[in-house]
């Protein structure tokens, strides 16, 4: 029996996904584990693996294609079988309750509203493409007012907290009214547009909109997230030719969010090149397969000096930069943790001579390589065994305490920061979490991580020593009640037994959420954690 395989929601915050590249052809043999796809979520490309087993009968999306989570993504099932209905009914078994809801959305539509929705007539709210978005800004409009528009059209670009993403219609009309301007944002399921029939009056739609008396919410967006997998019910689209241009009469260039990423990386000018995706949309296909031409050389007159942005001595320039999304988010998180969070700090300097001496004689040994990072991961775990209340999280009625011990490492990437956890920390040998710490940090660096590998962490160790920073603040990652900030190891004048000498000291900062640390608790983990990394031979026992 054929099984309707749907676009996986394969992070918390995804929405839609990307094929990046299919890894089984129609035809094939799909065996109980065997990678399908690769798939680019909003957080990372990552394989998708069949649960079943049988033949690849058809391919829902193709590669450099998006589709929302839970659309038709393909269909396994016996070679030759039949599968004419689930491609006409466009729904799998396993989804009765879509199929129901479709049926009456006129219905909840007009319930909804104190203002009359004329028949055929769509309100487009704006869409929530991630979890903690709830506000978007229109980055372009791609269609304009009196444009037809069919269903599975770009209709925007959204900017939202996480990312800039393509907003598609799933309705078809004609555009009959835009409700945010480009570079003005809205919140989420407020008035974005109105589709209907050509030469529909929508003047009084609008005026309960700005009187805030039309409900939007909960109507049209929910038609609109049940109606998607009717999209995969159409035929492939037959590709257009390669000369098409991917210029839009606004001179805006049409490509996938993949083809502009593999553009970026390879340093691709987008202009330079020819679509072959639907209305000459570049897809990936079109950037891999593109050979920049031989550029002729004439002699040219000496260059201009370019205008740059630099003042002029004794001038002043202030230039503005709008906030992106992803950059709201950022502080929107930072700025609760830091404000909801009573945090306060506490200082601690650490002799590390021995722990020299002991990561040389470690790093001796052939095929093992230990850090100083690892050696505080270590440090931080087996001091947690010993004051648990370190290893909580704060709840408006309750504080967890955690038996488990998970240390998240901050590792800086491109983007900005991502915290893989090693779980079971304590339960690690050095050289266990030495492996663990390279292998999730090289899977942040190349997008490869997976959500589940970036959750659960008890408590996090942020190190900026080999920036040669000697010592800083961190904020909490909340749910954690704790973060360690991690300084360089500096050679310095010390005092050791009435004697001036050279030494090598680290300094430490724990900052704390005083709801479930207090002062006392927060050094005597400190002490520990001391006694630990200037006797490292206590953390091999």
């Amino acid at each position: 029996m054929a099984i309707v395989v749907n676009m996986p929601r394969l992070s918390d915050t995804m929405e839609e996904g990307v094929v990046a590249k299919w890894l089984k052809n129609i035809g094939d043999n799909v065996e109980e584990g065997d990678i399908l796809a690769e798939i680019e979520t909003d957080k990372a490309t990552m394989e998708f693996e069949s649960f079943n087993e049988g033949t690849l009968l058809h391919i829902g999306v193709q590669e450099g294609e998006s589709a929302p989570v839970d659309t038709l993504l393909a269909i396994i099932g016996d070679k030759g079988e039949d599968i004419s209905a689930l491609l006409n009914g466009g729904a799998s078994e396993e989804t009765p309750e879509t199929v129901e809801t479709k049926e009456t959305p006129a219905e909840e539509t007009n319930t909804t509203s104190s203002v009359a929705i004329p028949e055929g007539t769509i309100i487009v709210t704006m869409p929530r493409l991630s979890d903690t978005m709830t506000d978007g800004t229109v980055a372009t409009w791609l269609k304009n007012v009196g444009d037809n528009v069919e269903e599975g059209d770009i209709l925007a670009e959204i900017e939202t907290d996480k990312a800039t993403m393509e907003f598609e219609s799933f309705n078809e009309g004609t555009l009959l009214y835009i409700g945010v301007n480009e570079g003005e944002s809205a919140p989420v399921d407020s008035l974005l547009a109105i589709i209907g029939n050509k030469g529909t009056d929508v003047t009084a739609l609008v005026a309960a909109q700005k009187a805030g008396t039309l409900a939007t919410n909960n109507t049209t967006e929910t038609t609109e997230k049940e109606a998607a997998p009717a999209k995969t019910e159409k035929a492939p689209v037959e590709k257009v030719s390669e000369t098409t241009s991917a210029t839009t009469k606004s001179g805006r260039i049409l490509a996938s969010p993949l083809a502009k990423k593999i553009a970026s990386d390879k340093g691709i000018n987008l202009a330079d090149l020819k679509g072959s995706g639907e209305n000459g949309r570049i897809i990936k296909k079109d950037v891999e397969n593109y050979t920049p031409a031989a550029k002729v050389t004439t002699p040219t007159a000496a260059p201009t000096p370019a205008v740059t942005n630099f003042a002029i001595a004794g001038e002043e320039n202030t230039s503005e930069v709008k906030n992106s999304q992803m950059r709201k988010a950022i502080a929107k998180a930072l700025g609760n943790s830091k404000f909801t969070a009573p945090h306060f700090y506490l200082n601690i300097e650490v002799d590390m001579e021995n722990a020299i001496a002991s990561r040389k004689m470690i790093n001796a040994i052939p095929d093992t390589k230990v850090s100083f990072n690892d050696m505080v991961v270590k440090a931080c775990a087996m001091a947690l065994k010993k004051h648990p209340q370190v290893n909580t999280s704060w709840t408006e009625t309750t504080t967890l305490y955690h038996s488990h011990i998970n240390v998240g490492v901050a590792v800086a990437v491109d983007e900005g920061l991502v915290v893989p956890v090693v779980n079971h920390t304590d339960a690690l040998t050095l050289t266990q979490i030495g492996a663990q710490v390279k292998d999730l940090a090289g899977k942040a660096r190349n997008k490869k991580i997976t959500p589940a590998e970036m959750q659960g962490s008890t408590f996090t160790v942020s190190n900026l020593g080999m920036f040669g920073i000697e010592s800083f603040t961190s904020i909490i990652n909340q749910p954690n009640s704790a973060i360690l900030s991690v300084g360089a190891i500096v050679e310095k004048p010390v005092v050791k037994n009435g004697q001036i000498v050279v030494g090598n000291t680290m300094k430490l900062t724990l900052a704390c959420d005083h709801r479930t640390v207090d002062g006392a608790v927060g050094a005597q983990f400190l002490q520990t954690l001391k006694t630990y990394l200037e006797n490292p031979v206590t953390m091999l026992a």
